[in-house]
């Protein structure tokens, strides 16, 4: 199919804003599955595996979603895990990566069966002298290379809280040798929007050469950040040469250690961001002496990413796509200064109007709260056309819900 098949029109995303209200999220599951298909295609000559980074979207259908189409999962908290089995998924289906957590939720999922990954030289002596080699386990480095759309997102540079430093591979091979542990991944991850798929291959480099260091090794797992389009110059991650490549090198490794290794990535954002639609209200038009904003129903409760990582997100009105366009600045309903879109055009906007957000499938719903005692929105999935509520709107109650009251 071609790209313009993969969106929801206008008029679908109208109808779902006027049955189910607004602010709402709404995901096309047939996004989902094309952009899996990209990656399974670009990867065809290499045993990979894909694992679902599922803190871009929980929701339970969403995951059962993931399920059905084929791809694993990869989780960052033992309540991941646990949503993970909830929807079907088998424990060596789930890779668990936690970091600066008790080391009791490592144990957790190690008696969930799961695949562990250690990202710290404490715990993988804490397990290794508990466990010894009776539970395989993938070691989280830290390559010491900078990438990703911005710094908050770039998790692999010398600064970064993620991994074990390549550096200190000498205290890895005494830990693992001293505690017996079985090393059969090594793991990366350094960032995500990576445009140059360079910054992939010198990772790769840098992994093919310690994973000599493993003689049990059977994948290596390069992470994500994969980059999807977000403005409309932007481009995305070319997984086609960059599966082309990771399939030659791995191949003259392969021939070279004389065995078989799988190749393991994980995409969050890349499978589900443009699958998600954020459709608010324009509830004021209002016009300063420097700007004319337009306030909508929402705020950074619901959608942080402008806020937290200067993100941008594509936004149109809805209900007059074709209406003289204008210069607005698009905010929210919050007590802060929660500013969606500075100086954007758009086309002419009344209050009641419909805008949309584009590209808010991934860290959208899953990064909201009830700032302000604002109510959390509502979530729908499209299949096939069908429509359904995958998510009811907060009720006051829901507010409420875990306060005790002792007063």
């Amino acid at each position: 199919m071609n790209k313009l098949s993969m969106q929801l029109s206008n008029e679908q995303l109208s109808a779902i804003a006027n049955e189910y209200g607004t602010p709402v999220y709404i995901y096309h599951a047939e996004k989902i599955k094309e952009q899996y298909n990209k990656l399974k295609k670009a990867f065809a000559k290499t045993d990979t595996r894909f694992f679902y980074a599922c803190k871009a979207l929980t929701n339970i259908n969403i995951l059962k979603l993931m399920k059905s189409i084929g791809t694993d999962l990869d989780c960052v908290s033992i309540n991941e895990v646990k949503l993970g089995l909830a929807a079907g998924f088998e424990p060596q289906q789930i890779m668990f990566t936690p970091n600066s957590v008790d080391f009791s939720e490592v144990e957790a999922g190690k008696e969930l069966g799961v695949n562990i990954n250690i990202d710290n030289i404490s715990f993988l002596e804490r397990f290794g002298n508990k466990y010894g080699g009776s539970y395989p386990i993938s070691i989280r480095l830290n390559p010491h290379i900078m990438a990703g759309g911005n710094y908050k997102i770039s998790t692999g540079h010398v600064d970064s809280k993620f991994g074990i430093s390549i550096h200190q591979m000498r205290h890895i091979e005494r830990v693992v040798k001293t505690t017996k542990l079985h090393v059969r991944g090594l793991h990366i991850h350094t960032g995500s929007e990576i445009k140059d798929i360079n910054l992939f291959l010198n990772a790769l480099d840098v992994m093919l050469d310690l994973a000599r260091h493993f003689p049990k090794i059977e994948f290596l797992d390069l992470g994500s950040g994969f980059k999807v389009p977000y403005e409309e110059t932007d481009i995305e991650t070319d997984v086609e040469t960059l599966g082309k490549k990771v399939g030659e090198a791995f191949k003259a490794f392969e021939k070279e250690i004389g065995k078989k290794l799988q190749i393991w990535f994980e995409p969050g954002k890349y499978l589900v961001s443009e699958s998600g639609y954020f459709v608010v209200k324009a509830n004021v038009i209002k016009q300063t002496t420097a700007t004319v904003f337009v306030g909508v129903d929402s705020g950074f409760n619901h959608l942080i990413r402008p806020m937290f990582y200067e993100a941008y997100h594509r936004v149109e009105n809805i209900s007059n796509p074709k209406g003289s366009e204008r210069i607005y600045t698009v905010v929210g309903n919050i007590c802060e200064t929660d500013t969606f879109a500075w100086d954007r055009k758009i086309a002419e906007t009344h209050e009641g109007d419909l805008l949309c957000f584009y590209n808010a499938g991934a860290y959208g719903f899953e990064m909201s709260s009830n700032f302000n005692s604002r109510l959390k929105p509502a979530e729908v999935l499209v299949i096939n056309n069908d429509v359904h509520l995958i998510r009811r709107r907060d009720t006051f109650e829901d507010l409420l819900r875990n306060q005790i009251e002792v007063l």
